[in-house]
């Protein structure tokens, strides 16, 4: 039998798109203040430019078979904004071939639902239960988490995006998504999926400063190690980051990427985003990651190094 072609994965993250006009003082009678002056002061320079559309284009000749953007599409959460991060999303992928979930970002304010995320409900369209072959746009938080099957993967997507108080960007799954998120995984993992968890806030302990942390990390932890997991990719914190989460069979990676529009600035790392090639291998799967990185000219993207991961089934 002929060796099973791998299945490419891609992951970027917190694209945060610019050309945030005016939005008028009535939008900013709230946090959004402080977001649109940090924008406009210090995250512009930052994330407006060549960066992001030389990411794009480099991830069009990549041709991965999938890609999942894990959450940040937005700055301060304007509907504006949500509409611009659909007409985004559109050139970058067909909804089939694109997954997206929700970022602090997304959820920086209150903002009714079909004025914010609905506009990206086709990107997050999935099942909540088995079989998990009908998929439906989610409607609402309590949606999440969804489940796309592409190929051998399992594509678990969570919100951990929230309103939450000035100098706050934490984020929380809560007791019913990880509820869900348990049934979810033992279903997917009897039937010997590749199961990706994608989760905006990273899990891993000491990630984030605690204005900025997951606030029930532990528990979902416990929920991976008690039901497993294969990979689990997230964002938010602007840096690379790979570590393991404890599982049944052993350990899953948990591996971050820095901002998909980002230059160097200011100790975070510049905009990167990931390969993943899964392929089975013996009774697990072995995965080559490709780490693709902007160069100093700030517009074409080149291979800054690969490794290999082995993730027991």
């Amino acid at each position: 039998m002929p060796e099973q072609l791998p299945y490419t994965l891609a992951h970027l993250s917190d694209p945060h798109l610019g050309a945030m006009a005016w939005p008028g003082v009535a939008a900013l009678l709230n946090k959004r203040i402080l977001g649109y002056l940090s924008w406009t002061y210090r995250r512009r320079p930052v994330h407006e430019g060549t960066v992001l559309p030389a990411l794009v284009e480099d991830l069009r000749r990549a041709r991965p078979d999938h890609i999942v953007v894990t959450g940040d599409i937005t700055n301060i959460s304007l509907p504006d904004e949500f509409t611009r991060g659909a007409a985004w999303l559109r050139g970058l992928a067909d909804a089939a071939d694109l997954t997206v979930i929700p970022g602090n970002h997304d959820a920086y304010v209150g903002v009714p639902w079909e004025r914010s995320l609905a506009h990206w409900a086709t990107w997050m369209s999935g099942a909540a239960a088995a079989p998990f072959t009908t998929e439906t746009p989610v409607a609402s938080d309590a949606d999440f988490p969804f489940v796309r099957l592409r190929g051998p993967l399992a594509l678990v997507g969570i919100s951990t995006a929230a309103p939450t108080p000035a100098l706050s960007a934490a984020g929380r799954v809560g007791a019913d998504q990880l509820a869900r998120l348990a049934t979810q995984l033992d279903e997917l993992g009897r039937r010997k999926l590749f199961r990706v968890v994608l989760i905006h806030h990273p899990p891993l302990p000491g990630a984030a400063k605690p204005s900025k942390q997951l606030t029930d990390a532990a528990a979902f932890r416990a929920v991976i190690a008690r039901c497993g997991a294969e990979l689990v990719l997230f964002g938010h914190t602007h840096v690379s980051a790979l570590g393991r989460l404890k599982t049944p069979s052993g350990s899953a990676p948990a591996i971050g990427v820095p901002s998909a529009s980002a230059r160097p600035h200011h100790g975070k790392d510049h905009s990167r985003y990931h390969l993943y090639r899964i392929a089975p291998d013996g009774g697990g799967w072995r995965v080559a990651v490709e780490v693709r990185g902007v160069g100093p000219s700030l517009d074409r993207f080149a291979d800054e190094g690969r490794f290999d991961l082995a993730v027991p089934a």
